[in-house]
């Protein structure tokens, strides 16, 4: 399973495959060409009061993962939707975050590839 992670402002790549944008608002200062998203997933982006609280804090990183995988569990279809275009290729998660490290998209990568394990990754 290749799942991937990039920010929304880098350039598009042949090799990113299925690229799905995982921010709840559209990137501020791009057209719908530029980001080149195959999807918009809003449904898996992390609840505004929760992305408000996190507010990009390294030191809130684990609370945050916990806080926004328990919202990821309620939204089971679009996780399914990831998870069957990760099983036949690659998905790249685009992000508008400075931070590449601490941010929706890579914690959406980790619930990802925990749930794709097996109960065992639950």
């Amino acid at each position: 399973m290749d799942i991937r992670t990039k920010r929304v402002y880098d350039p598009a790549d042949p090799n990113d495959g299925v690229r799905v944008l995982v921010d709840r608002v559209w990137p501020r200062g791009l057209r719908k060409e530029a980001v080149g998203a195959d999807l918009w997933l809003k449904d898996v982006a992390p609840s505004t009061s929760l992305r408000t609280w996190f507010g990009h804090d390294p030191a809130k990183w684990e609370a945050f993962k916990a806080r926004y995988f328990a919202e990821l569990a309620d939204q089971a279809g679009a996780v399914a939707q990831l998870l069957d275009a990760a099983a036949n290729g690659t998905v790249t998660l685009l992000y508008s975050a400075r931070d590449t490290e601490h941010n929706q998209a890579v914690a959406l990568k980790e619930y990802l590839l925990l749930r794709a394990a097996g109960p065992a990754g639950h």
